[in-house]
């Protein structure tokens, strides 16, 4: 893992959360890879703790920190943690969520607060924390990207808050980029098609009880059906695009989102 001068997050400091495992794990160790120090956030304390090991293990310099992203208190006690121990906060990547699915008819309000609370309080309050420490000077500035998904465009059944959620990011991204601009911050939100985690796992028999169709026919249809080449969206190809606006200079590309979904929903 390089952290020299020459690697192009060298001397930064990102804070990544949900990174105890999934697509916030592997962007987390991506961006390692490019020698910023990590900030990895996630409610599981000890999965953390394990990542940020991984990280220390191969060279780079990581810190664990336990966040459950819809506290205040915790949310801001995390980020001031990881600026202290690396001198402020450069990046930050708002990567935390869960899925629940149920028709609207049935879905229970508490799920629906829960929902909005992780996706959408969990993305302001770890931008509010992280832009108290990049406005701080403007020649450091910053760059905040957004997990969000091809649900932050279309709409499936079932998923109701999840994309209502996702939506709502676009909202936060531009009107961050629009704020954040005099102070040298930078905005983005990153839209991935369906990735082959636990999350997704999770969701393959869950839909087709549902739906009355077979786990197959899930795959295939319902989360592959419309890319142009019937694969899932890798980790890497989701790390990679978080790597590339993360060392993206200047403001061309803020307030933008960008869907990383190998065809699906094109625009």
């Amino acid at each position: 893992m390089s952290s020299s001068s020459s690697s192009p997050l060298s001397g930064k400091v990102a804070v990544v959360t949900g990174a105890a495992s999934g697509i916030g794990k592997s962007i987390a160790l991506t961006l390692a890879q490019a020698g910023a120090s990590i900030g990895i956030a996630d409610l599981n304390l000890e999965g953390s703790q394990a990542a940020a090991t991984e990280i220390e293990k191969a060279g780079g310099k990581a810190i664990g920190v336990a966040m459950d992203v819809t506290q205040e208190e915790a949310v801001d006690k995390g980020i001031d943690e990881i600026a202290a121990k690396f001198g402020g906060i450069d990046i930050l990547v708002s990567n935390a969520g869960i899925q629940i699915v149920s028709p609207i008819v049935d879905f229970k309000f508490a799920d629906w607060k829960k929902m909005l609370a992780i996706h959408l309080d969990g993305a302001f309050l770890t931008t509010r924390a992280a832009l108290r420490h990049m406005y701080k000077d403007k020649q450091r500035g910053g760059t905040v990207i957004y997990t969000g998904s091809v649900h932050s465009h279309v709409a499936s059944k079932l998923k109701a808050p999840y994309v209502t959620a996702k939506h709502g990011l676009l909202g936060l991204c531009r009107t961050l980029a629009k704020e954040g601009a005099e102070h040298g911050v930078r905005s983005h939100v990153v839209c991935p098609g369906f990735v082959r985690t636990p999350l997704v796992d999770k969701q393959i028999p869950e839909q087709a009880k549902t739906l009355g169709i077979s786990e197959d026919e899930v795959i295939k249809k319902v989360m592959l059906g419309e890319t142009v080449d019937g694969e899932f969206t890798t980790l890497d190809d989701v790390s990679q695009m978080v790597l590339f606006l993360s060392t993206y200079p200047t403001a061309a590309l803020t307030g933008q989102s960008f869907t990383v979904s190998h065809g699906w929903f094109m625009h």
